[in-house]
This record gives structure tokens, C-alpha cells and sequence, in this order.
């Protein structure tokens, strides 16, 4: 059923949406990228259109935030930045394989690999965990909707109970915050 638009409508499915994430699997999410952190391993992340948006803010946080906190360097890329490489493995291969090709080219084993995608089923993001996987990396998987494709390939995944995009990217863009609260030993402030 379709619910004419709102402001408090809206407040209160974002609400209700992030009420209800799981707390384990939020923990979770979020000490998979302190451990990988702490192991001096890569983060690599990766979406479309607004979950690109959100992949690239995500390290632009991490990277930043974490060394003028801790000192310590942040070793965070976004396969969603450079848009040179997109565009020619776009050319020369395919859209699908703009982020699996650079996945071969840029990480090894023990990095960890975020595919950023509302759906879960982005077949770039597909193809990216699962050359990720065959490099022994480890998979984190950020959907929505049903968890897709990427929620069943991933090694981790954190899964968001929406069929609603904008609520969906809320949640994982609030997702970013958290772990940049974790990472600098932020507070929160009230």
C-alpha cells in the first residue's frame, strides 16, 4: 500500500528502520573492519550510484578521522573513485566487471572487501565478492531489500529490513558513522 508522503511518516519508517537492525550484527560488522585495521590489512569498498556515494564516504572518514584520532594509518580505497578505471574496464570488459578487475589487481589475502548495494543484487558488487572470496579476502556484505545476491556470498554481511532505497542507504551511511566512532574512540555527544 502506498502511503502519501510525509515528513513524520518519513521519520518514523527511518525510525523503525533503524530500530530494527540487529545490534549482534551491527557489533559485528563493525569489529570485522577494527580487526582488519588492526591486522594492517586493506578496506576496500565498493556500490553504485548511491551506494557509491556512500563507499566513498566511508573511506574518506575511516582514512581521515582514524589517523588524526589515532595517528595510525587507515589503509581504506574506494573501487568506486577512480573514474578512469571504471570507465575503461567499462569499455574494454563490462560494467560488471569494473570493480572485480581492480578486486584481482589490488588486494590479497586478509583484506577485507565492502559491497555497498540496496538491493544486494548489483552484479558488479556480485562479481567483486566473489573474486574477493577466491583471493581469500574476507566479504562484507552492506544490502537491503532482501539481502540479494551479495547476503548469501558474502563471508559477513549486515542486512537492512527495508524495501525502501532511501531508508536503506540512511542506514548503512549511519553504519559508516558508527564505525568511525568505533575507530576513533569517539563519544557520543548529546
Amino acid at each position: 500500500m502506498d502511503i502519501k508522503f510525509s515528513v513524520a511518516k518519513y521519520i518514523h519508517h527511518h525510525n523503525l528502520v533503524m530500530e530494527s537492525l540487529e545490534e549482534r550484527e551491527v557489533e559485528s560488522a563493525i569489529d570485522l573492519i577494527v580487526k582488519t585495521w588492526d591486522l594492517d590489512k586493506q578496506i576496500v569498498t565498493c556500490g553504485n550510484g548511491g551506494s557509491a556515494s556512500t563507499s566513498s564516504h566511508f573511506i574518506m572518514e575511516w582514512n581521515k578521522m582514524s589517523n588524526l584520532a589515532t595517528k595510525r594509518q587507515f589503509r581504506g580505497v574506494c573501487l568506486s573513485d577512480n573514474i578512469g578505471m571504471i570507465t575503461a574496464y567499462a569499455n574494454d570488459l563490462s560494467y560488471e566487471d569494473i570493480f572485480s578487475e581492480q578486486v584481482k589487481n589490488i588486494m590479497n589475502p586478509g583484506d577485507l572487501l565492502i559491497g555497498v548495494s540496496g538491493s544486494g543484487n548489483s552484479e558488479n558488487v556480485v562479481r567483486a565478492i566473489n573474486v574477493a572470496n577466491q583471493k581469500g579476502c574476507s566479504t562484507l556484505a552492506l544490502c537491503g531489500y532482501d539481502g540479494g545476491k551479495i547476503k548469501k556470498l558474502a563471508t559477513h554481511s549486515l542486512h537492512i529490513k527495508s524495501y525502501d532505497m532511501q531508508l536503506c542507504e540512511e542506514a548503512q551511511f549511519a553504519f559508516g558513522h558508527m564505525v568511525m566512532k568505533k575507530i576513533c574512540g569517539d563519544t557520543i555527544k548529546e
